[in-house]
């Protein structure tokens, strides 16, 4: 680009001198103009250099394979320790009889058009009624499940190891990549990103020169670290598997909330509208078989 713009600029020189223009002149404007376009166009060439890195196979053998090592190592041990710590409480059994009644209800209602409608009234009935109804909780017996925690030393000791399984190794695999890997460019992704994913993908980098592809030591980490469910679930199983989002999400739970169960399903059998299918199951019947025959 730069030696085209010469040769135009020569072009030109022979044509204001053919013309008669000054020297002088011909020198301000070749100050003011075209070496303005030069380093312009030299800055621009700089700053495309600057974006593109060459990573080193170093840190892909120091820092990008041990990092994700290190992360699944991790994640397995944690498992298996909080497998360990895991204690088997006794049931109880009023939970376990609410259970059993939500999912009667939830069964009624799944095959509520099987039956006959006196028969789903005297069910509907038996369930919900004010009285003495199955799923009716009066406001003075409505349990709160904080409370139920605090009351139950059991339970908030099995949430305060979940809690220390989960944040202590966090807590370590987090200083110890920030004191041994900070600061590296450690992979690249192989497609264009937009640049709302700066701050995710270049924790710890301050250069805004840098493409928005290249990833940094700190955000492998955290991806690694939300990211490997696939991977535990080869593993250790699907049912096993539950990756550090699930785990912050369940920090809040506080368990069964048999009120607001038991009140959701009295409310789904009160507005459902009964429709008996045996009297038409004749005419359905035989359409079907005549769409069979045909």
């Amino acid at each position: 680009m730069i030696t085209d713009s010469v040769a135009n600029l020569e072009t030109v020189v022979k044509s204001m001198s053919q013309s008669g223009y000054s020297a002088g002149l011909w020198k301000l404007i070749r100050k003011k103009g075209f070496s303005d376009r030069i380093s312009s166009e030299n800055h621009h060439h700089h700053h495309q250099m600057a974006e593109d890195l060459v990573l080193d196979t170093a840190i892909r053998d120091w820092v990008l394979i041990p990092l994700s090592v290190v992360m699944v190592l991790i994640g397995v041990l944690r498992y298996f320790v909080s497998k360990l710590m895991r204690s088997s409480p006794t049931p109880d059994a009023k939970i376990l009889k609410e259970g059993q009644v939500v999912i009667r209800a939830r069964n009624l209602k799944a095959g509520a058009n099987f039956i006959p409608p006196k028969s789903f009234r005297s069910r509907r009935f038996y369930f919900s009624n004010e009285e003495n109804g199955l799923l009716h909780v009066p406001k003075d017996q409505a349990q709160n499940p904080q409370a139920q925690m605090f009351s139950d030393p059991n339970m908030a000791m099995d949430m305060m190891k979940k809690n220390l399984s989960m944040i202590i190794p966090q807590t370590l695999t987090y200083a110890w990549v920030n004191f041994f890997f900070s600061g590296f460019v450690a992979a690249k992704i192989p497609f264009p990103l937009t640049q709302r994913f700066r701050s995710m993908l270049q924790n710890g980098i301050d250069l805004s020169t840098v493409d928005v592809s290249y990833v940094s030591s700190r955000s492998w980490y955290f991806l690694n670290l939300f990211g490997l469910r696939g991977l535990f679930s080869l593993i250790l199983g699907d049912e096993n598997a539950i990756d550090d989002t699930q785990r912050m999400m369940q920090m809040g739970g506080f368990g069964f909330d048999a009120s607001k169960s038991l009140g959701a399903e009295k409310d789904g059998l009160d507005i459902i509208q009964h429709e008996w299918a045996l009297p038409g199951f004749e005419h359905r019947a035989e359409s079907v078989l005549r769409k069979l025959v045909q």
